[in-house]
């Protein structure tokens, strides 16, 4: 096992076990400490999207957020379509970029600005629920597109060398991410058939653990 401190403060202490500097244990590991978040990664992984689970003590306190989706940003489309929630300039998605992927970076912000009240970033998460619904005229939900908006806030460092790992926009070439989080929530995305709102694609719930003060 190894010790990392999320987010650059003192917190409660967060064990990472299975990560790419240990093997995977033989047997259960001991119960997490009172204060204690303990993340399990992939082994052998310097780059994976998401925890295998995530153990936390009694006495870590956590928020959890309602679900969010995206908010209203290009007005030029109808209201109750997808196009609606477009957050870039004048509603027009970039190269290669789906408009799954832009609500989900859309709704990545939502979320960042609700921990915000809390005190909280997303660098605090530790698990996730993402509930996908299929673009018009599609069979299937975006999950590719999903995961390249994911990995704009979430999941996008090395964990071996701890630097910032380029990721793409679309079809661009991989660069910068728009939030650089070494955090790697335990996750579960769900192809469901409609969500609250009409033009929602995508809508997030996640629960972030409070910093031991």
């Amino acid at each position: 096992m190894r010790r990392i401190v999320i987010g650059g403060l003192v917190t409660a202490t967060v064990v990472v076990a299975g990560g790419a500097a240990s093997a995977a244990p033989e047997r259960p590991v001991r119960p997490p400490r009172p204060t204690e978040v303990r993340v399990a990664l992939p082994p052998g992984q310097t780059f994976p999207h998401i925890a295998n689970g995530v153990a936390t003590g009694a006495f870590v306190a956590t928020y959890t957020s309602s679900g969010l989706g995206a908010k209203e940003a290009n007005f030029a489309a109808p209201a109750g379509t997808p196009e609606r929630y477009i957050d870039f300039p004048g509603g027009t998605l970039p190269p290669g970029v789906t408009i799954t992927e832009a609500q989900a970076i859309n709704a990545l912000k939502q979320i960042t600005e609700n921990l915000k009240v809390q005190g909280l970033t997303p660098k605090d998460v530790i698990s996730m629920r993402a509930f996908l619904a299929n673009p018009p005229g599609a069979t299937v939900a975006d999950f590719a597109g999903w995961n390249r908006g994911y990995r704009q806030f979430f999941a996008n460092t090395d964990l071996a060398t701890g630097k910032p790992v380029d990721v793409p926009l679309g079809t661009a070439p991989p660069a910068p991410p728009m939030l650089v989080n070494p955090a790697r929530p335990a996750r579960v995305n769900l192809e469901v058939e409609n969500l609250p709102l009409p033009g929602w694609l995508v809508e997030v719930e996640v629960v972030a653990a409070f910093p031991r003060r």
